[in-house]
């Protein structure tokens, strides 16, 4: 077969965009906008898409640029360095266990629904206790558990979108914006952590069929579809739901709450929504201690090197690393907000330390690339801004 024929279109790269983004965090969402920042919390999400659609043009084309593996160690390499380019790359890391953290603390939630005498932080150590045997097993999803896991995740949102317009009242969006429309902009480190992921998708030119065309067009593609998607799912619960019931209340209690007539049809939703987020932590956890492992190789650290020759630092040994990793952000991070700060602070950082990479681009100057790379490095870098500025914030209330 010829090399030609191995590769992939424009279709798959899409689907491979929108599989790599689209996730569980999602139901995560729901309870934080209506506490923090109200209806406005639909523009936060029409923000986020634009930023989101900029960085990873960045992203994309510093893949193009650098297209061995190493990812965001290598792309920070060439102009920071060794050192740099691991912290940029353990960055990442910590960014995905925080919110992996946070993915056990919502499945914990969602379970108590089906074991209502269980406490949810002892079912969010039982489900993460459990996939991570389930990963040292060697169990990993497969191309159809992929399939599966996006089916479970796009059909509970497509059913609250539908439920939730037939009880549409546009009264519910008013007031607006109670909180100012400071803290919709504050909310884009909320909302961004539903776009995590998108990345991986900036890494398929080697595999895309004519990827100087096919990429940017698929990032695009991944990007609208699942940020519409989003933002009609947040739209439709805030057009039909009293926001003050998630101040006591998650997703799917609020949901038997609004639709008390329609009680087998949420429950089916509520087992979807429960296996959407196992399937993340379950697929993340593979994912995480993959990355993990290249951390580990790429560290000039001799102790390091000996556990790796030893074959004490293997694949096993990194999901169990990764499962601890997201076991202590879980027991030690309480309130979500803190969550969002942190992820998007971790994460968000990488973004913009591989993007700067661009900037000592001869080639991208005359030819006017680094348009887009500016405008992906302010984007990100308010998004960085506003999660710290959160954070601090929520320090100075635990101190």
């Amino acid at each position: 077969m010829s090399e030609s024929k191995r590769k992939i279109g424009l279709a798959t790269a899409v689907i491979i965009g929108i599989n790599a983004m689209i996730g569980a965090g999602i139901f995560a969402l729901p309870a934080v906008l209506a506490t923090n920042v109200g209806p406005a919390g639909i523009l936060a999400f029409i923000f986020v898409v634009f930023s989101v659609w900029f960085i990873a043009q960045s992203l994309a084309h510093v893949a193009k640029k650098f297209p061995q593996e190493g990812s965001f160690y290598l792309y920070v390499k060439q102009w920071a360095g060794h050192t740099m380019g691991i912290i940029t790359s353990g960055s990442y890391i910590v960014g995905l266990l925080i919110g992996m953290g946070l993915l056990t603390q919502v499945a914990g939630n969602f379970a108590t629904t089906f074991f209502p005498n269980m406490s949810a932080k002892l079912l969010g150590v039982t489900i993460l206790t459990s996939l991570v045997i389930i990963n040292l097993m060697g169990i990993y999803m497969s191309q159809l558990g992929q399939k599966i896991l996006i089916f479970c995740t796009v059909i509970p949102i497509l059913a609250i979108i539908i439920m939730s317009l037939t009880n549409a009242d546009p009264i519910l969006l008013t007031p607006f914006a109670p909180y100012g429309f400071v803290n919709v902009l504050k909310a884009t480190k909320i909302v961004i952590f539903g776009f995590f992921g998108f990345e991986c998708a900036t890494s398929l030119f080697n595999i895309v069929k004519n990827p100087e065309r096919n990429v940017p067009k698929a990032l695009t593609y991944s990007i609208l579809f699942v940020g519409t998607l989003y933002t009609l799912f947040i739209s439709a619960i805030i057009v039909s739901t009293p926001l003050e019931l998630f101040a006591t209340n998650s997703l799917a209690e609020v949901l038997k709450i609004m639709f008390p007539n329609h009680s087998w049809i949420i429950t089916i939703i509520n087992i979807s929504m429960l296996s959407a987020i196992l399937g993340t932590i379950h697929s993340m956890l593979w994912a995480s201690s993959n990355l993990m492992t290249s951390l580990f190789k790429n560290m000039k650290n001799k102790y390091i090197q000996n556990l790796l020759a030893k074959n004490i630092l293997n694949k096993k040994s990194a999901i169990i690393i990764t499962g601890v990793g997201i076991l202590t952000t879980f027991l030690t991070i309480q309130k979500q907000d803190l969550f969002f700060s942190f992820a998007a602070i971790f994460v968000v950082f990488t973004y913009i330390m591989s993007i700067i990479t661009l900037l000592f681009s001869k080639e991208d100057w005359k030819s006017g690339q680094n348009i887009k790379t500016i405008l992906g490095l302010v984007t990100a870098s308010m998004i960085f801004i506003f999660a710290l500025q959160g954070l601090i914030i929520e320090l100075q209330k635990i101190l």
